[in-house]
Protein backbone atom coordinates (compact mmCIF):
# COMPACT_ATOMS: atom_id res chain seq x y z
CA UNK A 1 0.00 0.00 0.00
CA UNK A 2 1.44 3.42 -0.87
CA UNK A 3 0.38 6.62 0.99
CA UNK A 4 0.28 10.01 -0.45
CA UNK A 5 2.10 12.40 1.78
CA UNK A 6 0.85 15.62 2.25
CA UNK A 7 2.53 19.10 3.84
CA UNK A 8 0.18 21.44 6.06
CA UNK A 9 1.95 25.44 5.44
CA UNK A 10 3.03 25.42 8.63
CA UNK A 11 5.55 22.02 7.43
CA UNK A 12 6.44 23.61 4.40
CA UNK A 13 7.02 27.08 5.77
CA UNK A 14 9.18 24.87 8.19
CA UNK A 15 11.33 23.51 5.17
CA UNK A 16 11.46 27.21 3.77
CA UNK A 17 12.92 28.65 7.27
CA UNK A 18 15.40 25.64 7.89
CA UNK A 19 16.81 25.81 4.70
CA UNK A 20 17.20 29.39 4.60
CA UNK A 21 19.20 29.12 7.73
CA UNK A 22 21.62 26.58 6.37
CA UNK A 23 21.77 28.11 2.64
CA UNK A 24 23.21 31.63 4.84
CA UNK A 25 26.10 29.45 6.07
CA UNK A 26 26.72 26.55 3.28
CA UNK A 27 24.57 26.13 0.03
CA UNK A 28 25.68 22.74 -0.26
CA UNK A 29 24.97 21.70 3.66
CA UNK A 30 21.50 23.39 2.45
CA UNK A 31 21.14 20.93 -0.50
CA UNK A 32 22.06 18.24 1.19
CA UNK A 33 20.07 18.55 3.90
CA UNK A 34 17.08 19.15 1.71
CA UNK A 35 17.62 15.89 0.18
CA UNK A 36 18.37 14.03 3.53
CA UNK A 37 14.78 15.05 4.27
CA UNK A 38 13.43 14.02 0.88
CA UNK A 39 14.82 10.95 1.36
CA UNK A 40 13.61 10.10 4.74
CA UNK A 41 10.18 11.54 4.05
CA UNK A 42 9.84 8.67 1.23
CA UNK A 43 10.01 5.71 3.55
CA UNK A 44 6.45 7.32 4.96
CA UNK A 45 5.03 6.49 1.35
CA UNK A 46 4.93 2.67 2.41
CA UNK A 47 5.90 2.81 6.28
CA UNK A 48 4.78 5.12 8.13
CA UNK A 49 3.47 2.61 10.87
CA UNK A 50 7.44 2.29 11.59
CA UNK A 51 8.10 5.45 13.05
CA UNK A 52 7.85 6.07 16.77
CA UNK A 53 4.51 7.39 18.39
CA UNK A 54 4.42 11.09 19.31
CA UNK A 55 2.14 10.94 21.97
CA UNK A 56 0.89 7.54 24.21
CA UNK A 57 -2.89 8.34 23.64
CA UNK A 58 -2.91 8.68 19.78
CA UNK A 59 -1.60 6.44 17.99
CA UNK A 60 -1.80 7.94 14.92
CA UNK A 61 0.66 11.01 15.25
CA UNK A 62 4.16 9.70 14.61
CA UNK A 63 7.43 11.82 14.43
CA UNK A 64 10.10 10.78 12.36
CA UNK A 65 14.14 11.34 13.48
CA UNK A 66 16.24 11.55 9.73
CA UNK A 67 19.87 12.25 10.62
CA UNK A 68 22.07 14.80 9.15
CA UNK A 69 25.34 15.01 10.00
CA UNK A 70 25.87 14.84 13.75
CA UNK A 71 21.88 15.69 14.27
CA UNK A 72 19.36 15.69 12.35
CA UNK A 73 16.21 16.46 11.55
CA UNK A 74 12.87 15.54 13.27
CA UNK A 75 9.34 15.25 11.60
CA UNK A 76 5.77 15.16 13.24
CA UNK A 77 2.94 13.49 10.86
CA UNK A 78 -0.25 12.50 11.43
CA UNK A 79 -1.64 8.89 9.81
CA UNK A 80 -4.95 10.72 8.52
CA UNK A 81 -7.10 7.48 7.01
CA UNK A 82 -5.76 4.16 4.71
CA UNK A 83 -3.82 6.60 2.36
CA UNK A 84 -3.06 9.71 3.42
CA UNK A 85 -0.06 11.21 5.85
CA UNK A 86 -0.07 14.69 6.80
CA UNK A 87 3.34 16.12 7.30
CA UNK A 88 2.53 18.87 10.55
CA UNK A 89 5.72 20.23 11.32
CA UNK A 90 9.37 19.83 10.73
CA UNK A 91 12.56 20.83 13.26
CA UNK A 92 16.41 20.91 13.94
CA UNK A 93 16.59 18.07 16.78
CA UNK A 94 18.48 21.12 18.38
CA UNK A 95 15.49 23.28 18.16
CA UNK A 96 12.26 23.82 21.19
CA UNK A 97 10.20 20.69 20.87
CA UNK A 98 6.36 20.72 18.89
CA UNK A 99 4.66 20.81 22.24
Amino acid sequence: MSYQVRFTQGAKDDLVRLYNFLVEQDLEAARKALDAIRKGLELLQDFPFTCRKALPDNPLLREMIIPFGVSGYLVLFDIEDYKTVTILAVRHQREDDFY
